[in-house]
């Protein structure tokens, strides 16, 4: 369909005038993606894009945060993390502010720096916030694989790992009053896309696997438009994702990491959407196991928003006391969260 048949596709987008369509993507990637790629302003009116859980740093509880802020004061250990989560606030400060303080904090383009830093370094421990979906698990699989095969054991992983599949399940179940989903191309990458088959005959929707090209993305909707009240599951994204996944990267995952309950900033525990390191490789958890506390900053409607219940432009503080510049929640602090997409690109 890419080519000639994009025009008469965006067309009819523009112009849909049937019943009200809401479709939510729960990935990060492609909500900035649709933000960078103006695709709300080439759509009808009638067609709703809701922005899902699928920024990692979003749904984070602040007991994550504090855990980490803890650590990073201790004298022989040193945080690592990447650079949106280091401006997250916990329940008093974030790593930003502890690192103001005096505390061990060093943002990494890499958790593999981990490695290189804990080699050259054996007087301190080294903690990477390991934080993502099945789509970063495994990265942080290889992390443990290196410090297994060098002998380390001053690395350790505080572990935040999310699976897709259950939140999904939550948010339909909770009121989402979602028409479709624009399943995600990174996290199906790992897992397949024969992981939201299941999902879509118990939910009765329909799944479709999309990458993050201005075009795909409009492919993406136009399909799931057309499936308006059908389950199934296309996958439109077939030079990157197999209905199997990559079965070398699950199988390093399945090694390190075992499912478990998971927290989720503004939905609780949700059963079985996480990941845990498995027993036999606990010594190098930095403490990741019960960290449920979630202390959301007054006023902040980020829980409302990651579920599809309001637009970010709904939240009274949104580009008022919360801006980029001046984030009040997770959700416009991450280059992935929707209220940060939101105000960058002046969606309403």
């Amino acid at each position: 369909m890419i080519g000639a048949d994009i025009n008469a596709i965006a067309e009819q987008l523009k112009n849909y005038d049937g019943e009200e369509v809401r479709i939510m993507e729960v990935c990060g990637t492609h909500t900035a993606s649709i933000s960078e790629n103006g695709i709300p302003s080439m759509l009808s009116p009638k067609i709703k894009l809701i922005s899902g859980p699928g920024c990692p740093v979003c749904v984070t509880v602040t007991a994550v945060i504090d855990k980490l802020v803890e650590l990073s004061m201790r004298e022989d250990t040193v945080v690592l993390t990447f650079g949106d989560l280091i401006r997250v606030k916990g329940t008093n400060k974030s790593l930003a502010d502890a690192k103001a303080d005096g505390a061990h904090v060093k943002m990494v383009y890499s958790p593999m720096e981990t490695v290189t830093m804990a080699e050259k370094d054996p007087d301190h421990t080294y903690v990477f916030a390991a934080i993502g979906f099945e789509t970063t698990a495994p990265v942080y699989a290889n992390v443990l694989n290196e410090a297994v095969n060098k002998g380390l054991d001053n690395v350790k992983l505080l572990t935040s790992l999310k699976t897709m599949p259950q939140v999904i399940r939550w948010v339909v179940n909770n009121g989402g009053g979602i028409d479709g989903f624009i399943a995600p191309g990174h996290v199906a990458a790992i897992t397949g896309s024969d992981i939201f088959k299941a999902l879509s005959e118990e939910l009765g929707l329909p799944f479709v696997v999309s990458g993050f090209e201005g075009e795909q993305l409009l492919l993406t909707i136009y399909a799931l438009l057309r499936m308006k009240g059908n389950k199934g599951i296309k996958n439109l994204y077939k030079s990157v994702v197999t209905s199997e996944g990559n079965i070398k990267a699950k199988e390093m995952v399945d090694k390190y990491f075992e499912p478990s309950d998971a927290s989720w900033r503004g939905m609780g525990k949700i059963q079985g959407s996480g990941l845990v390191l498995r027993k036999e490789y606990e010594k190098f958890d930095a403490g990741s196991r019960d960290l449920d506390e979630d202390h959301m900053p007054p006023g902040c409607s980020c829980a409302s928003v990651l579920v599809g219940k309001i637009k970010p432009s709904d939240c009274p503080m949104f580009g008022k006391m919360c801006t980029p510049d001046n984030a009040h929640g997770a959700c416009m602090v991450s280059t992935e969260g929707s209220c940060y997409n939101y105000f960058v690109s002046g969606r309403k």
